[in-house]
């Protein structure tokens, strides 16, 4: 990351904290309402007050700055997150539109109303959503809804970029969102180019072509966060989107209980929190359509499904097994064809739909994962392959920006 982006978020966050701990927070409640302000307080408020929590979750990533089912109206969590002290990763939603220029009125219009109250909360802004993934090929096999190519999100980040220049955001670190198999895909290096670091979405319970049962969930996390930290080009990497489903249908050999998402908290999440910055999926489910339920409390109650206390000492993730036993993994490698899209098979870690603001562009609202991702058939090598290409791919383009 960029010095002065990692100074920016250092400021927002305080000294006392050295990683970030949020929830994603979607636009509307889990009956497709959209969240007042007094809404979002109470999910804030509960966020900071789980008990046996293993620090302060006090940040939270948003998906849009519209206010659901409006063209252009600031979402009701920028109050909220004042009243709150709330810290926030903002959300542009790039999905379903040739412009982000609603996106853009919405924040401007709250940063005249807010200033600096909101300002100084913003973490870092995001620029679209697992759109990369939506035009690769299993992102089209899977039907996971309308993407945005890589030319079409560089674009859009380069006109927020522009547009919040003369405004209190000015020197905010900027990233984009996908999936791993997104970032690793070469055809997609430009986005890479642009932002200060990368937001991976991971889900081992999606992945759904590979063992993916709660005791490999350790290790297919592992393989995807190496990948991606492969082609990062030292740029960090946070993760925005990870979790484990305690109800609903299961994929491949996950099942959703309540005992797995709490095993998935201990054996994963514990590995993770105070090492990377990690958005969990999530407080509260958004999404009425969705059968797969990802809440760690009901009704934002402060007393959790399962024990969220973690040991002393969690250790570190766990790695695939040499062999390729339970661990092998899609390349994700592709290419671009004719008409921008990316091509390519890989097994993406989630498979999240997130809707926007104004409920008018693909995806449901509340920003609930919708679908299985599942991985091309006929496209497997052992992970440690996959992570030699990507570490590969990092030196040529360090030497290629070198040589520029």
């Amino acid at each position: 990351m960029r010095l002065t982006a990692a100074l920016s978020i250092a400021a927002t966050l305080g000294a006392a904290q050295a990683t970030i701990l949020g929830f994603n927070s979607g636009a509307s409640d889990d009956k497709g309402n959209a969240k007042s302000q007094q809404d979002f307080e109470r999910e804030f408020k509960a966020a900071k007050s789980l008990n046996g929590a293993p620090g302060d979750f006090n940040t939270i990533r948003l998906y849009s700055n519209i206010q659901w089912n409006t063209p252009d109206t600031p979402i009701a969590a920028f109050p909220a997150a004042i009243a709150t002290n709330t810290s926030l990763l903002l959300g542009i939603w790039a999905s379903g539109t040739d412009n982000i220029d609603n996106e853009l009125k919405a924040l401007t219009a709250a940063l005249d109303e807010y200033g600096s109250k909101l300002a100084d909360l913003v973490i870092a802004i995001s620029v679209g959503s697992e759109d990369l993934y939506r035009v690769s090929e299993p992102g089209l096999r899977n039907k996971a809804g309308v993407g945005q190519n890589a030319e079409t999100i560089v674009g859009f980040i380069k006109d927020a970029k522009t547009r919040l220049a003369s405004t209190a955001l000015k020197g905010k670190p900027f990233t984009h969102v996908d999936t791993w198999t997104a970032w690793v895909n070469g055809s997609n290096k430009a986005v890479i180019d642009e932002i200060d670091f990368l937001a991976v979405n991971a889900f081992p319970f999606y992945e759904s072509e590979l063992d993916n049962k709660i005791g490999n969930a350790g290790p297919l996390l592992s393989d995807a966060l190496a990948a991606t930290d492969g082609v990062a080009g030292g740029k960090d990497v946070w993760i925005t989107e990870t979790g484990w489903a305690y109800s609903g249908p299961a994929f491949g050999a996950a099942d959703a209980t309540v005992d797995n998402a709490g095993e998935y908290w201990q054996d994963v999440g514990c590995k993770l929190f105070g090492k990377r910055n990690v958005f969990w999926y999530t407080l509260r489910d958004a999404n009425p359509a969705n059968e797969v339920k990802f809440a760690i409390t009901d009704n934002l109650s402060t007393t959790p499904r399962y024990n969220l206390t973690c040991p002393t000492d969690s250790g570190e993730l766990p790695k695939s097994s040499p062999t390729g036993n339970n661990s092998t993994t899609p390349t994700g490698n592709g290419t671009s064809s004719s008409n921008g899209t990316n091509t390519g098979s890989g097994s993406s870690g989630s498979g999240s739909g997130s809707g926007s603001g104004n409920g008018n562009v693909s995806g449901p609202a509340g920003s609930s994962p919708t679908a299985p991702i599942q991985s091309g058939a006929g496209s497997f090598i052992s992970i440690s392959m996959v992570n030699s290409m990507a570490m590969a791919l990092s030196v040529v383009f360090a030497a290629a920006a070198w040589a520029l």
